[in-house]
C-alpha cells in the first residue's frame, strides 16, 4: 500500500499542483489544519511566488478582516504607509505579528514597484470583521459606502444623510459588546435602530448597482470595487448582528454560516480581477459541509470553499494540509493507519498528494480518523479525502 500512496506523491511545486487539476484554477485554495505556524505561510509564500512567476497570477487573499486587507492592498500597489504601519493596522486575528505575513507584504511591495498598474499584485483580506469575541460596528463600511456614493450622485438619490446613519448606528460600545456573544438579550442586532440601518444599507447597494456604469466612468474601476466590498461588509455585518440577537436554538449555525458566507462573496470578487491564491483554514475553504459540536448541540453549515466551488465549478480547487506532528503543541507522531499517519511513512519531509489517487489506492482500506490532543489542531477527515483536489503534506512543524 505505501508503493501505492508513494506513487501519488510529489514535490511541493506548483507545476506539480497544476498537473492534479484539469485546468488553471480561477481561484486556489491552499488550506492549514492550524494556525500560528510560520512554516506553512513560509510553503504558501513559496507557492505564491510560483503562481505569479510562473501561472500569471497576481492576487492573494487570506483569512484576515477584509476592510483593514485594503490598507495591506494600498501598501503593495502604491506604497502607501510604511511596512511596519501595514503590519500593525492591515492584519486582524494577530496575523500581523506573523514573519512570514510581513516577509508576504515587503516581496509584494518590491515586486510592484515600477511596474504597470495592469502588472502588479494584489493582496486581500476575505475574512469579515469578526472576532470569536463578537463582531465590529458596520460604521466604517456603511460610512465608508456612503460617502463613496454621495461624491458621485446626486444628492436627492440618497436614502438619508451620513448624519441620519450617525444617529442610528449610536456608540460602537453597543455593537462590540463581547458578552453578545453568549446572551442574545445583549446585541442591539434587532433593536429599531438595526433593523432601519439593515433598509438603509439595503438601499445603499441597490443604489451602487443600479449607478454602476455611471460610478466607474466618473471614479475608477478600484474605486467602485472598493465601494461594493463596504456594501458586502456592512450588510453582512447588520445580518450577523442581527442573528446575534436571535434566541432560537439555529442562533449559532447561522451566526457561522453567516461568516462564511462573507467569506465566499469576498473571494467571489477576488476571482472577479483574474486567478488568485486563496489561504486560510482548511475548515473555511473545504468543499463539504463545516460541522462542530456545541455542547449536546450539533451544528452544520456550507464552507466558503464550498459556496464558491458551487459558482466556479473547475474554476476552483482545493489543497488541504496535513501534518504529521507539532510536537510544541503536543501533537505526536499520527497513529499508523491514519492518512497523516500513512503519509508520514514516506522518506521526504513534504509533498504535494493526488488525493484522489491516494483513496483510490486505498481502496477498501479506510483509514482511521486521527484525534489531536490540541484543540487548534483539525487532522483531515478521512471520509471526505476524494473530496480535496490535493493535499500539501508537512511532516514535522518547528516552533515558530
Amino acid at each position: 500500500m505505501i508503493t501505492g500512496i508513494k506513487d501519488t506523491a510529489h514535490a511541493v511545486e506548483v507545476a506539480a499542483v497544476m498537473r492534479l487539476l484539469p485546468a488553471r484554477p480561477r481561484l486556489l485554495a491552499l488550506g492549514e489544519p492550524t494556525h500560528g505556524e510560520d512554516i506553512l505561510l513560509d510553503l504558501r509564500n513559496e507557492l505564491f511566488r510560483q503562481l505569479v512567476e510562473q501561472e500569471g497570477y497576481r492576487s492573494i487573499a487570506i483569512e484576515s478582516d477584509c476592510v483593514m486587507g485594503l490598507v495591506v492592498d494600498d501598501y503593495v500597489t502604491a506604497g502607501k504607509g510604511t511596512l511596519d504601519e501595514v503590519m500593525e493596522r492591515g492584519f486582524s486575528h494577530g496575523f500581523g505579528a506573523s514573519a512570514a505575513n510581513r516577509e508576504l507584504v515587503r516581496w509584494m511591495r518590491d515586486y510592484n514597484d515600477g511596474r504597470p498598474a495592469s502588472e502588479r499584485l494584489r493582496f486581500a483580506g476575505f475574512d469579515g470583521p469578526l472576532e470569536m469575541t463578537g463582531a465590529a460596528s458596520p460604521r466604517q463600511a456603511l460610512t465608508a459606502l456612503h460617502g463613496y456614493l454621495a461624491a458621485w450622485v446626486e444628492a436627492d438619490l440618497l436614502p438619508c444623510t451620513v448624519e441620519t446613519l450617525e444617529r442610528l448606528l449610536g456608540a460602537d460600545d453597543r455593537w462590540i459588546d463581547p458578552a453578545a456573544v453568549m446572551d442574545p438579550s445583549r446585541s442591539v442586532g434587532r433593536s429599531a435602530e438595526a433593523r432601519q440601518l439593515r433598509l438603509l444599507a439595503d438601499d445603499l447597494v441597490a443604489l451602487l448597482d443600479a449607478q454602476t456604469p455611471h460610478l466607474i466612468a466618473a471614479s475608477s474601476r478600484d474605486d467602485w470595487d472598493r465601494a461594493r466590498l463596504y456594501g458586502r461588509t456592512a450588510t453582512g455585518l447588520l445580518r450577523y448582528h442581527f442573528w446575534m440577537a436571535d434566541t432560537s436554538p439555529g442562533r449559532v449555525t447561522r451566526m457561522m454560516g453567516l461568516r462564511d458566507s462573507m467569506m465566499a462573496a469576498n473571494l467571489l470578487a477576488v476571482a472577479e480581477r483574474g486567478p488568485a491564491l486563496a489561504h486560510a483554514h482548511n475548515r473555511h475553504l473545504q468543499r463539504d459541509k463545516s460541522t462542530m459540536r456545541l455542547g449536546n448541540l450539533p451544528l452544520e453549515w456550507w464552507s466558503a470553499g464550498a459556496i464558491v466551488s458551487a459558482h466556479l465549478g473547475e474554476g476552483y480547487a482545493f489543497l488541504a494540509t496535513a501534518l504529521g506532528t507539532i510536537r510544541h503543541q503536543g501533537v505526536d507522531a499520527p497513529p499508523p493507519d491514519t492518512v497523516e499517519g500513512l503519509l508520514y511513512a514516506l522518506p521526504e519531509d513534504r509533498y504535494v498528494v493526488d488525493a484522489r489517487r491516494m483513496a483510490a489506492a486505498l481502496g477498501d482500506t479506510r483509514p482511521a480518523p486521527r484525534v489531536s490532543p490540541y484543540y487548534g489542531y483539525f487532522p483531515l477527515d478521512p471520509a471526505h479525502l476524494a473530496e480535496n483536489d490535493g493535499i500539501v503534506f508537512v511532516k514535522d512543524v518547528p516552533r515558530s
